[in-house]
């Protein structure tokens, strides 16, 4: 018989990201199954969501999941993996938007909010997409080559 108790679920999820090897939601899915839970990749995801976790980089410079609240050493945010994230950058006259790899969005906005480079008021990440607010509109061009630069 299939689990389907939402918080219980989310408490192994939880403990599942603790131990700091998931890298995928597919992984995800894949022992929460194992663990007799009746899981989609669309609910692991909302999971995600509710419990506050993001992507990060390890030691060893591979992406996983972790809950917000685990503390990262900055350099580990530093990694130059993270311009690996990036899709593309576009902006209007007011607003720049990152497209990012699926799920990546609030790591390289935890980057760019910890490194603070110049010409960002603060940035709204959602999965793959992050909204910057530029200091200047008239400088937007020259925060996206600092935005670039910051993610060597």
């Amino acid at each position: 018989m299939a689990l389907t108790d939402s918080r219980e679920r989310q408490k192994v999820l939880s403990k599942l990201l603790a131990g700091g090897r998931m890298s995928t939601q597919e992984e995800l899915v894949e022992e929460l199954s194992r663990l007799k839970f009746d899981v989609t990749q669309s609910t692991i995801s909302r999971d995600l969501r509710r419990i506050g976790a993001v992507k990060a980089v390890d030691a060893n410079g591979a992406t996983i999941y972790r809950l917000g609240t685990t503390a990262l050493p900055p350099a580990l945010l530093t990694s130059s993996s993270l311009r690996s994230l990036l899709v593309d950058i576009t902006h209007n006259d007011s607003l720049i938007v990152m497209r990012t790899v699926a799920g990546s969005a609030s790591l390289v906005a935890a980057h760019l909010d910890n490194n603070r480079p110049e010409g960002i008021l603060g940035t709204i990440a959602g999965d793959d997409t992050i909204f910057v607010a530029p200091s200047s509109t008239s400088a937007i061009k020259k925060t996206i080559k600092t935005i670039y630069e910051s993610l060597l």
